[in-house]
């Protein structure tokens, strides 16, 4: 009773991600993580040694993500258009603009300014096996694109962005927490 059923390992080539703000990053994406996560501990003073108890915090690591970058820039552009429209470092119009992209229905999520992912895991035969869900989910930071005339060889260009979320759930494929 005490075996696994499944005795096949988790592939790290196994996944897919989805991103509702950036629908063409998703398809371009080559590396996903499912963030660490730590519990904070509380500390109780005593006379012969300090004893550590469970926090009641929980923090995240990052969301982070790499993709190929399109020769269109179009997959980059969706994440630099989406921090912009946050940081709005020209104008607020283009916050404003982004808003009206949602309120056309573009986005799904209850806040035009955050989105909805699923980093979806699949099995050995590349199957959907489990969902990583993340609530509230947007991008702080977008790599560098460094142009070189003097590579010899080359290859394409990929970008990493990483995003802060609100909460992330790992569910079976029929939404049940695991």
């Amino acid at each position: 009773m005490d075996q696994p059923n499944n005795r096949n390992y988790l592939s790290p080539i196994g996944f897919k991600f989805m991103l509702d703000h950036a629908p063409k990053v998703d398809f371009f994406c080559n590396s996903a993580n499912i963030p660490g996560i730590n519990l904070g501990v509380a500390v109780q003073p005593n006379y012969l040694k300090m004893i550590d108890h469970p926090g009641d915090m929980l923090t995240f690591e990052d969301l982070t993500l790499s993709f190929l970058v399109d020769e269109d820039l179009e997959n980059y552009m969706e994440i630099w258009n989406w921090m912009t429209a946050l940081g709005f470092p020209e104008s607020i119009e283009q916050f404003i603009d982004y808003q009206d992209q949602y309120k056309k229905g573009k986005f799904t999520n209850n806040f035009p300014e955050q989105a909805d992912a699923t980093l979806q895991i699949l099995n050995s035969n590349y199957r959907p096996a489990a969902n990583v869900k993340f609530r509230g989910v947007f991008p702080f930071s977008l790599t560098t694109l460094q142009f070189d005339a003097r590579e010899r060889d080359y290859t394409y260009f990929t970008a990493n962005v990483t995003f802060k979320y609100t909460m992330y759930n790992i569910t079976d494929i029929l939404g049940t927490k695991l």
